[in-house]
Order: C-alpha cells, then sequence, then structure tokens
C-alpha cells in the first residue's frame, strides 16, 4: 500500500518573515507586562480597601448615622468602580497590545473582550471614570449640606472645581466617541468605495 500524501491543513500556513529590527520594535510590546502585573497589585491593594471599609462599616452599623452609612458605602462602589476599570485596562489592554488570550469559548470570557480595540477601550475607559467621577460627585453633595461648618470637608470652591472637572470628563469622553465616530465613519466610506 502507498501511503497518500497528506493534504495541507489551513492551520499550517508559513508565517512571514520578519527582519531582526521589525522583530525587535514588534516584541517590544512584551515590555508592557510588568505594567500590566503592577495593575494586578493594584487591584489587589483594592480589594484590601474595601475589606477594610467593609469591616469599619459592619464594626460602626449600631451608631453611624444613616448620611454616614451612605457614604461609607458610596466609598466602597468607587472601590468597586475604579476595580472594574482596572480590569478593563489590563484585560483588554493585554489584549489589544501585547498578545491575545484566546478565550474564546471559555464560560467566562467577559462579553465586552470579543470587540474591544484600542477605540473601544478608550470610549469604554472614559465612560467608567466617568462613573467615578459622579460617585464621587454624589458623595460630595451629600456632605454639601455641612457647608460653612467646622464639619465639613468641603468649601465652596473646592466643590465648584469639582463639578467642572465633572463637566470636563463628560465633554472629554463626548469628544473621544466623536472622534471614534468620525473615524469609523470614514473607514466606511473607504471600504464602500475601494
Amino acid at each position: 500500500m502507498r501511503s497518500e500524501p497528506k493534504a495541507p491543513s489551513a492551520h499550517a500556513e508559513p508565517r512571514p518573515q520578519i527582519g531582526p529590527f521589525a522583530q525587535l520594535i514588534f516584541g517590544s510590546r512584551w515590555l508592557q507586562v510588568p505594567l500590566y502585573v503592577g495593575l494586578i497589585i493594584a487591584q489587589g491593594v483594592y480589594v484590601l480597601l474595601f475589606l477594610k471599609e467593609l469591616w469599619h462599616l459592619v464594626l460602626h452599623s449600631f451608631d453611624a448615622t444613616e448620611q454616614q452609612i451612605m457614604l461609607v458605602v458610596l466609598g466602597l462602589i468607587d472601590v468597586v468602580m475604579i476595580s472594574n476599570l482596572l480590569v478593563m485596562v489590563i484585560v483588554g489592554g493585554y489584549e489589544t497590545f501585547v498578545s491575545r488570550l484566546n478565550l474564546t469559548g471559555h464560560p467566562d470570557e467577559p462579553e465586552w473582550l470579543s470587540h474591544v480595540n484600542a477605540s473601544v477601550l478608550k470610549i469604554k475607559l472614559a465612560m467608567a471614570i466617568i462613573g467615578i467621577s459622579s460617585i464621587s460627585l454624589l458623595r460630595t453633595f451629600i456632605e454639601a449640606g455641612n457647608l460653612g461648618t467646622t464639619r465639613s470637608n468641603f468649601t465652596e470652591s473646592g466643590v465648584m472645581w469639582q463639578v467642572l472637572i465633572h463637566l470636563a470628563f463628560i465633554v472629554s469622553a463626548i469628544g473621544i466617541a466623536w472622534v471614534d465616530r468620525l473615524s469609523d465613519g470614514g473607514h466606511r466610506k473607504g471600504a464602500g468605495h475601494g
């Protein structure tokens, strides 16, 4: 019996050869790995902060006012939102700029990861920053009743600056989304004429 030659598989395509300088430049993306590891460590610190604040909330729940409990809970929400932001940057950034995670079909694959790119990541980050800023601003507004007293942690100008900074975040996010939409529209028009 004669053995039949094996048909080449679809996955056996030869990789294009690139020069050493191009390999160096392309390989430099791996320098970002320690940055993502650092963000994972920072997320661990946020977990410790969350547990510490939660412990304080439980210990002081019977002698705290409703306003004090609300402020601590808003602080916990703030920590969670920052942690979510870290996850988006770590997972999305690694997937976009370093290497594929090959999570397709994994039951825990984040829904947003399948269509993440640098543009989507920027918009998601901008929206997360607005959310974090909103929580911080809400905490300030709750404490605003104490303005002008010794119990206040804020001044009127401090509150005004927080509102202006929050509005700047919103305008920036709208600008990012608008520029992204313009560039996406340009790609579609170019693809239609090609």
